[in-house]
């Protein structure tokens, strides 16, 4: 599945905690998971040795390596890359067996010997994208990201806050808020979710106002309000623009409208007709020429009246952090994130250690014997396509 939902530890983390209430059969466990009862009873053996930290893939890479290029042909790549250096791993093999007759090398092993060797230059290493991903269907994950301020003319730092359906390409929102506020934003939300419902997954990037580099996982105000509406906050790569590769698509197409129909972009009035345009008019060649309003539809997840406390599995304790987002449980005060504070949490207990979750998601888990909170990896969820 290109698209990861939850990170690798999280998954087997949940392996876990299922295993250990014992509601089903070790057998129809696997089943649920993919994945053989040998693998499963290996995910527990290692939790039980060191914890969550264990439950990450481990490397396969061989101690030795009896293919590994000669040393002849790995000096000659190198020699060919410092009298060439702008072209790539495809033209350098090209060149190298016109050379060198015999000598048949693949592309990818030029590649690996210029990483070998530091060749490669920052931005030098992004493949293309040659396959195209996308959910299922309507509203199981959405794309939200701020155009950048190219065309706006009067002093905008920032264009306007878009919000895409990444199975249809339905743009949901479009609008020109000025800022990255966070009131703007969740107000603009809260009208989204009201008028199209809720997806069940946001992609988003490291960006204000939903990170915040001095937070542990880098929870905000607004994506601690996501999370507590029950939707699983994805982010993208960092300095990896492709991973919102359908929305920057669109500001691409938003840009070109501005500049050729010397528009003003700050015209609330002229986005929404845009906006009516991309979804309902103009055809998609990524969608067979069809239109975003043709495949998608409203959410049958409904933005609730009043936001409750979230509710925690059967067999989880609950307790609410302190103001400072500590935790006094088991007569011992934990530090979980002062982004939570006053907010209710589920522990789920697993032998001599603990899981504190939030909402959906692993936040800590708790060494009861060495009296250590620590952060789970990979949480929150992070995009691993392409």
């Amino acid at each position: 599945m290109p698209w990861r939902e939850s990170s690798v530890i999280e998954e087997r983390l949940r392996f876990v905690v299922l295993a250990q209430r014992k509601e089903h059969s070790f057998r129809d466990l696997c089943a649920e998971f993919g994945v053989s009862r040998q693998t499963g009873y290996v995910w527990l053996e290692r939790y039980a040795a060191g914890g969550s930290s264990e439950l990450s893939d481990r490397s396969r890479r061989p101690h030795t390596s009896p293919q590994r290029t000669v040393a002849e042909v790995e000096a000659a790549v190198v020699t060919l890359r410092q009298k060439w250096p702008d072209w790539g791993a495809p033209k350098l093999k090209r060149l190298l067996e016109q050379e060198s007759p015999g000598v048949k090398v693949h592309t990818r092993t030029v590649h690996r010997i210029l990483e070998r060797h530091g060749l490669i230059a920052a931005g030098d290493g992004h493949r293309r994208a040659d396959r195209r991903f996308e959910r299922a269907r309507p509203n199981e994950m959405w794309q939200m990201d701020f155009k950048g301020p190219q065309g706006f003319n009067r002093g905008s730092s920032v264009g306007p806050l878009s919000v895409m359906d990444d199975h249809s390409r339905y743009l949901l929102e479009l609008h020109h808020l000025g800022s990255t506020k966070l009131e703007g934003v969740k107000n603009r939300l809260e009208k989204t979710f009201q008028e199209c419902g809720m997806p069940e997954n946001l992609l988003i990037d490291h960006g204000t106002p939903w990170w915040n580099g001095a937070s542990p996982w880098g929870l905000t105000e607004l994506t601690v309000w996501i999370m507590r509406l029950g939707i699983r906050l994805v982010y993208s790569g960092v300095c990896h623009p492709q991973t919102q590769g359908k929305v920057e698509r669109m500001h691409g197409a938003l840009q070109s409208a501005i500049i050729k129909r010397h528009a003003n972009p700050e015209d609330q009035a002229w986005l929404d007709s845009f906006r009516y345009e991309y979804n309902h008019v103009r055809p998609h060649e990524g969608l067979a020429m069809a239109t975003p309003a043709s495949r998608w539809r409203t959410s049958p997840r409904a933005f609730p009246v009043q936001l409750k406390d979230w509710e925690y599995a059967t067999g989880m304790e609950t307790a609410r952090l302190g103001g400072e987002g500590q935790l006094q449980w088991g007569g011992k005060r934990w530090e979980i994130s002062n982004a939570l504070r006053k907010m209710l949490v589920g522990v789920q207990v697993l032998e001599h250690r603990a899981i504190v979750y939030f909402c959906r998601t692993p936040m800590r888990e708790l060494d009861l014997r060495k009296g250590r909170a620590i952060p789970i990896q990979g949480t929150p969820l992070r995009f691993l396509g392409d």
